[in-house]
């Protein structure tokens, strides 16, 4: 046997430990976390701007300001998600970027922090579910910003609207709580589509554990 075949069979008998079923209610995640810094910084592996995909806290992909491309990181990922859906990731990507870095600055000028300095903004949203036996439930989406490490803006789903921890995101809380539409797009995004992608995506994952077997 050689080394690639038996990496391949304990990668298969991982999979095999991670999947086993739970006596309890089973619990997914598909989460998508983006990361800006104010300027670039010369180390290795850290760059001004990246995103990822997480399903269950595994990564499945992958985007950064260097190579500007979506890239999977799971193989079940490459081989079922078709160009257009990398391509769409690609460009969708890219202008949350340059979004990222003008939200950045208009962010510091608020916090009136001077631009020599680094300062980190980042962005979580995703959902998670709850499964036992069949049925699969919706148990809580996430929509939230962070600033240097603290939480300064988030969707409250039950209320349908944004919550400011900090007095820099007021400007952007009134503005996006007049915009019912945008309300309704991420209530429905969270509870909705989140979750049809998470589906999608376990069944693409379970279908890759059971060709180990």
């Amino acid at each position: 046997m050689n080394i690639a075949t038996k990496i391949s069979a304990l990668l298969c008998v991982f999979l095999r430990f991670w999947s086993l079923p739970s006596l309890r209610a089973e619990k997914h995640s598909l989460y998508f976390i983006y990361t800006g810094i104010s300027k670039p910084v010369n180390l290795t592996g850290i760059y001004q701007f990246n995103a990822m995909g997480l399903l269950d806290d595994i990564q499945i992909d992958y985007y950064n300001s260097e190579e500007k491309r979506a890239i999977p990181k799971q193989q079940w990922m490459k081989e079922k998600m078709q160009d257009d859906y990398w391509e769409r990731g690609t460009q969708s990507r890219k202008l949350k970027e340059q979004w990222f870095y003008l939200s950045l600055k208009t962010l510091m000028g608020r916090m009136g922090h001077n631009e020599s300095d680094l300062h980190v903004l980042q962005w979580r949203y995703g959902c998670e579910v709850e499964q036992e036996g069949g049925e699969i439930k919706f148990s809580k989406g996430i929509n939230e910003y962070g600033y240097d490490g603290e939480d300064i803006l988030s969707f409250n789903i039950k209320e349908s609207q944004w919550v400011a921890s900090v007095k820099a995101a007021l400007p952007t809380k009134k503005k996006w709580d007049n915009i019912p539409t945008l309300h309704q797009y991420t209530k429905d995004y969270l509870e909705k589509e989140c979750v049809d992608w998470l589906n999608e995506f376990r069944e693409y994952a379970d279908k890759d554990l059971r060709n180990c077997e």
